[in-house]
C-alpha cells in the first residue's frame, strides 16, 4: 500500500478551497486567506490512515491553467469543490470540471465537495444546491467516489472530507463495486471466491466456525468470540438466508457479507482481506506476492523445503475429491482454477510424471513434478505456492 497521497482541490473561484485547507490546519475559520494557499504536508502520525498527505490548492484562473494541469497529472485524488449557495459553481462541476479531467486523461478517484452548507440555513429563500441533485452526476461519472457536504466556516465535515479523499486512494470503491447496478464487480467477486476456497480447508464449500476464525486471524490478527460469530450469521440470515447452512457460511453468504461492508462504507474491510491474500489495487495478485525476493547464486540450485513438500501433499489430499489418491483431469482443473492454469502444458503433463493405471496423477507423481519444476524454474514454484495459499513466507 502506498505511503503518500497527493490531494488536489479544484473548483471555481470563491467556492472556499483555500478556507477548507486552512480550516483543516488551523482548526478554526480564517476569514481572510490568500487566493491559493501553499502546498500543505501532513505527516503520517497525525492521519487516520498513517500516510504522508500532501494537499494542493489550485487557481481556476485561465493564466494558471498550465499549473493546474501539471498538478492534476501528479494527483492521486481530485476534490472538485462547489458552493451550495452558488448554483453556477455546481453547474460548472459537470459542465467544466469533470469533462476537463476526462480530457486530460486523469483517471483518478474524484470527491465532490459541497462547501458552505451552513448557507442553506442562512439563505432560506435562495436557490441552494440540494444533495439529491448530485445523484444523477454521480451516476454519469463513475470516477466519483463520494459527495461530501461541509462547511469551512462551521468546521463541519472538514477533516472528514480529507479522510474520504485518503480513503478513495487507499481503499477505492470503484474497482470493487458498481454503484449503478448496486453489485460487486466481476473481478472483485472472482477474487473473493478464490479467497473463500483457500479458507475452506476441508473442501465442503462451507466455512465452519474454526475456518471463519482462522480467516479472521489471518486478515485482522484477532479471533472472533462465539457471540460475534453468531452475530455475523444473524446479519446474513436476516437478508440472505441461503447464505448460511447448518455447517456455517457458504460462498453466497461470504459474498453478501462483503457487499454489506462496501455498501455501508466499510470498503477498507474488504480491501484488508484482499490485500492480505496478495491482491493489488487492480485486483490481480501482486508481483512481490507471487515472486518474493529469493537470491540464488549462479552455481546453486533450489529445492523444495520439507514444509513445501508437506503443503503440496496436504492440498493434494484436499482436492482429491474422490479420495482415490490420484488426480483425475477434473480434479486437476479444480486445483489449478486457483491459478492461471497448469504450468506444464508444453511438457506432456501428466504423462511426464507418475500416474496410476487410469493415467491419473498420483501423490508421488504430483510431488515429483513440483520437485522437477523447482529445480528447473523455482520462480514458477514460488508463484504457484502463492496461488495455492501457502501459509507464511516461502
Amino acid at each position: 500500500m502506498r505511503d503518500n497521497i497527493r490531494i488536489v482541490l479544484v473548483g471555481d473561484n470563491g467556492v472556499g478551497k483555500s478556507t477548507l485547507v486552512t480550516a483543516l490546519i488551523k482548526e478554526t475559520f480564517i476569514v481572510n486567506v490568500q487566493a491559493v494557499v501553499p502546498e500543505v504536508t501532513i505527516p503520517p502520525e497525525v492521519t487516520p490512515e498513517k500516510v504522508t498527505t500532501h494537499i494542493i490548492d489550485t487557481s481556476s484562473k485561465s493564466e494558471d491553467q498550465d499549473m493546474l494541469e501539471r498538478e492534476l497529472r501528479k494527483a492521486n485524488v481530485v476534490c472538485i469543490v462547489y458552493a451550495v449557495d452558488e448554483r453556477s459553481s455546481f453547474t460548472q462541476v459537470h459542465e467544466y470540471w469533470l469533462p476537463l479531467l476526462r480530457r486530460q486523461g486523469v483517471n483518478l478517484p474524484v470527491i465532490l465537495v459541497g462547501n458552505k452548507v451552513d448557507m442553506r440555513d442562512e439563505d432560506i429563500g435562495r436557490a441552494t444546491v440540494l444533495e439529491d441533485e448530485v445523484v444523477p452526476i454521480m451516476n454519469e461519472y463513475r470516477e466519483i467516489e463520494i459527495c461530501v457536504e461541509c462547511s469551512a466556516k462551521a468546521l463541519l465535515n472538514v477533516s472528514e472530507l480529507f479522510y474520504f479523499a485518503q480513503k478513495a486512494v487507499l481503499h477505492p470503491t470503484r474497482p470493487l463495486y458498481d454503484a449503478r447496478d448496486h453489485a460487486m464487480k466481476p473481478r472483485c467477486t472472482e477474487a473473493l471466491v478464490r479467497i473463500f476456497r483457500l479458507c475452506d480447508m476441508d473442501g465442503d464449500s462451507v466455512l465452519n466456525d474454526a475456518e471463519l476464525n482462522e480467516f479472521q486471524r489471518k486478515c485482522f490478527n484477532t479471533p472472533l468470540q462465539q457471540r460475534e460469530l453468531e452475530g455475523v450469521k444473524d446479519i446474513i440470515t436476516a437478508s440472505r438466508p441461503d447464505g448460511i447452512t447448518s455447517g456455517g457460511l457458504n460462498i453466497e453468504g461470504f459474498l453478501y457479507l462483503h457487499l454489506l461492508f462496501i455498501q455501508r462504507g466499510r470498503v477498507e474491510t474488504t480491501w484488508m482481506v484482499l490485500r492480505r491474500f496478495g491482491y493489488g489495487d487492480d485486483l490481480s495478485l501482486r508481483e512481490d506476492f507471487l515472486y518474493p525476493e529469493c537470491d540464488v547464486p549462479p552455481d546453486c540450485c533450489v529445492e523444495l523445503s520439507p514444509s513445501g513438500y508437506a503443503f503440496l501433499a496436504e492440498i493434494f489430499k484436499r482436492y482429491d475429491a474422490d479420495g482415490d489418491s490420484a488426480f483425475c483431469a477434473t480434479e486437476l482443473d479444480n486445483i489449478f482454477s486457483l491459478s492461471p492454469g497448469i504450468p506444464w502444458k508444453h511438457s506432456k503433463f501428466p504423462e511426464s510424471t507418475v500416474t496410476n493405471a487410469a493415467g491419473n496423477v498420483t501423490l508421488e507423481g504430483w510431488l515429483a513434478q513440483w520437485s522437477m519444476s523447482t529445480l528447473l524454474d523455482h520462480r514458477t514454484t514460488l508463484a504457484y505456492l502463492a496461488y495455492f495459499g501457502f501459509p507464511g513466507d516461502v
